[in-house]
């Protein structure tokens, strides 16, 4: 078995309770710090700039509070057709957003960000994975709009939650449709050093032979 060894403090710059449990599920200690950044001062962006210049914006902000600290920062968008899907702010709005989605295939992008400011670091990427939804019933579109689901989600719909029925396939990252991209996010960590890798057993015999 391995454990992970953290070298620098970790802020999440994302009140998010899926990133969060994704990176708990994933053995990354870390402080929850939101940023105050609003997504509405970006909405201009191509889609991949928007989410990789939100992503930066929210790291940037937390981190120029918490200079030692490895700031990441991550938003989310679901692309169709060219077509932002935000968080429904109503049922009709998560039943349109479901009818669109329904027996096509859709893009989710989370661009992510790694901030440290007394390094002088900024790495930031865009992650895309594709999603296909079955061809839903009307039936169906109306039990899933009137759960509380959709409610707090780009697309109006969560793919680990009761939203999972509705996809057929998927193509890349499943973690990344859930709100971040853990594999990218963990080896660019690495990378920098902010974590590392140590084996349980080899810290065992270590001990076992200055006995």
């Amino acid at each position: 078995m391995e454990m992970i060894i953290h070298n620098s403090q970790i802020i999440l710059a994302s009140k998010s309770p899926r990133r969060r449990r994704l990176l708990e599920n994933a053995g990354i200690e870390f402080t929850i710090i939101p940023s105050c950044v609003q997504e509405n001062d970006f909405l201009l962006l191509k889609p991949e700039n928007y989410v990789r210049t939100l992503a930066e914006a929210k790291a940037q902000d937390v981190a120029g509070k918490n200079p030692d600290s490895w700031v990441i920062g991550a938003d989310s968008i679901v692309l169709i057709n060219n077509s932002i899907l935000e968080k429904p702010e109503s049922e009709s709005d998560a039943r349109q957003m479901i009818q669109q989605l329904s027996g096509y295939l859709h893009v989710v992008l989370t661009g992510y960000s790694i901030v440290c400011k007394n390094t002088s670091t900024i790495f930031s990427d865009v992650i895309k994975t594709e999603v296909i939804f079955k061809k839903l019933t009307d039936e169906e579109i109306e039990w899933y709009i009137h759960t509380e689901e959709p409610y707090d989600k780009a697309g109006g719909y969560a793919i680990q939650g009761l939203g999972s029925f509705m996809v057929k396939s998927i193509n890349g990252s499943y973690s990344n449709v859930v709100g971040l991209p853990v594999c990218e996010v963990l080896d660019q960590l690495y990378r920098l050093g902010v974590i590392s890798r140590k084996s349980k057993l080899t810290d065992r015999k270590t001990r076992a032979g200055k006995n």
